[in-house]
């Protein structure tokens, strides 16, 4: 009975594993996208009921926090939200995630991002051929100032995690996305790249780290406590001071 239990158990670990190098090792497969993280991660589940997360290879998106992050977001949820996908894996991050093109009705998700303006090249991973033709569709964007480049100077996720990381000690790998915690002091002291999501039930907004900076229906987004206030919006009182 033993030797039984053993063998299934070496079987099913035996599957893990092949299932793992699968989507590693550059084999297709595809999967039903039912979670949208944010710009650049997705979760699927494939054909054998696995979920599995996918974080957008070549491409990096507007932290929730940032300017434009949200945007970004609903951006890749129009595109593939609850749609069947395909995905190209190049390899598996730190994190545990599947590094992948995202592929839906033939045209590259990471692609379109990119060219519409919601996100950047991730030039320090974006290495294939097709990184320079990214760059020349993230430059057109540019220069229409479509997306996030509406804004001035936006500012790159790369910089912006690494101002998180040497503000408050904590550390974060490539394409990570950060938490930030603790009480919001001031609205001078988040930053320029910073967003506020209101509440458009209660309308109270909530700043980067408030628990409910993304509750259900802090959908409205605002870029600085003034226009939330001018809004008819209130700060949160225990943190939006």
């Amino acid at each position: 009975m033993k030797s039984i239990f053993r063998y299934s158990l070496y079987l099913t670990l035996l599957a893990l594993l092949f299932s793992s190098l699968a989507f590693s090792s550059g084999t297709s497969f595809t999967g039903r996208v039912i979670d949208v993280a944010d710009g650049d991660t997705i979760t699927v589940l494939t054909q054998n009921q696995e979920k599995v997360k996918i974080r957008l290879s070549g491409v990096d998106c507007p932290e929730s926090f940032q300017i434009h992050g949200e945007k970004a977001k609903q951006f890749t949820s129009s595109m593939v939200s609850g749609k069947r996908v395909r995905l190209d894996p190049e390899t598996v991050d730190q994190y545990g995630r599947t590094v992948a093109l995202v592929i839906v009705n033939d045209t590259s998700l990471n692609e379109q991002i990119v060219a519409h303006g919601h996100g950047w090249v991730y030039r320090k991973y974006c290495k294939a051929s097709y990184c320079n033709d990214w760059l020349q569709l993230e430059a057109t964007a540019r220069d229409a100032q479509v997306g996030l480049w509406e804004n001035d100077n936006p500012q790159a996720p790369w910089d912006w995690r690494a101002e998180q990381r040497g503000g408050n000690g904590g550390s974060t790998g490539s394409g990570h996305k950060d938490s930030v915690t603790g009480t919001v002091p001031s609205s001078s002291s988040i930053g320029s790249s910073a967003v506020f999501h209101g509440n458009q039930r209660s309308h109270v907004f909530h700043g980067p780290g408030c628990k409910d900076y993304n509750c259900k229906n802090c959908t409205v987004v605002f870029e600085s406590v003034q226009a939330a206030v001018g809004a008819g919006y209130r700060g949160h009182r225990n943190c939006v001071k």
